[in-house]
């Protein structure tokens, strides 16, 4: 699968990041809590490096709930602050000061013991469509950060004051120039993370009826009404067997063409669309490898 996505603005980006860094107090990594690794750029470790970070799961309304525990202990474990959410509610967004001033209590309390009363300034950082600017937006309680839900819209650095002690600064999402691991790519294209018009849809529809068809079995029959997940055949890939559940799914929607073939690539964006909007149920497409 080929999968050409840097646009020129991420390199405008990374090198911005760079050098606001100096300015910040701390840094906010928002991820997507069904791909929590997928959803977080390699290289932010080191453009942020010694920053205090704290991570928001985002969309955890659409993750498994138990997989959603393993991360934000993972996460923990390895000295993030979490904080669990799901911007387009706001659940979770009216935390987040509390959690950022907990973050940085020392600061705070160096800066009470001089009598100053300084402003936090909070980078925020996200792949694109990560739910980034509607978290910003439930945070500031105002449109302040442009919103869509596709990747790329938000082009420039915007600051946004949180209240009179506290700005935020909303970064355009950042991609990484290449993939070590295919099914990062994947995850990304399956949350609408990297652009439909560059992949092909059929194909991503066949990896991720696969995945649920292995991971989620009874979810994945009872949204499309099957009968039962049709068993694997032994030699059978993953773009073998998700095909062949395309088209059981697609022939139960009745997305037929001449002759009675299943009209598989309006049942992949079907599957995309419904994964998406968390109408399939709650999926975490990956789980920690040390849990």
């Amino acid at each position: 699968m080929n999968i050409q996505w840097y646009p020129g603005h991420m390199t405008k980006t990374r090198r911005m990041i760079a050098e606001q860094i100096r300015n910040m107090d701390a840094v906010c990594e928002i991820v997507d809590a069904r791909i929590p690794i997928s959803s977080r750029n390699p290289d932010v470790d080191e453009l942020t490096a010694g920053k205090p970070r704290l991570v928001v799961l985002n969309r955890t309304d659409q993750a498994d709930p138990e997989a959603t525990k393993q991360w934000a202990a993972w996460f923990r474990s390895h000295g993030f602050a979490v904080l669990e959410s799901d911007a387009k509610s706001g659940a979770g967004t009216k935390q987040f000061a509390a959690a950022i001033r907990e973050l940085l209590s020392e600061k705070l309390r160096a800066y009470a013991e001089k009598g100053q009363n300084r402003i936090l300034r909070v980078m925020i950082l996200g792949v694109p469509n990560v739910g980034k600017s509607t978290f910003i937006n439930k945070v500031a309680g105002r449109k302040s950060a442009k919103t869509e839900d596709r990747p790329g819209v938000t082009r420039a650095k915007q600051w946004v004051p949180i209240d009179k002690n506290l700005e935020l600064l909303d970064t355009p999402g950042i991609l990484w120039p290449k993939f070590e691991d295919q099914s990062v790519g994947l995850n990304l294209a399956y949350t609408g993370a990297v652009k439909d018009d560059i992949l092909d849809v059929e194909t991503l529809g066949c990896h991720l009826m696969a995945y649920l068809g292995t991971q989620y079995p009874e979810a994945l029959s009872a949204a499309y009404k099957l009968s039962g997940i049709p068993e694997r055949e032994t030699e059978e890939n993953d773009v073998a067997w998700g095909y062949r559940l395309l088209c059981a799914a697609g022939k139960k929607r009745g997305f037929l063409i001449s002759g009675g073939e299943v009209d598989t690539d309006r049942m992949a964006k079907i599957l995309l669309d419904e994964f998406r909007a968390g109408k399939l149920g709650r999926f975490t497409l990956e789980l920690p490898k040390d849990a």
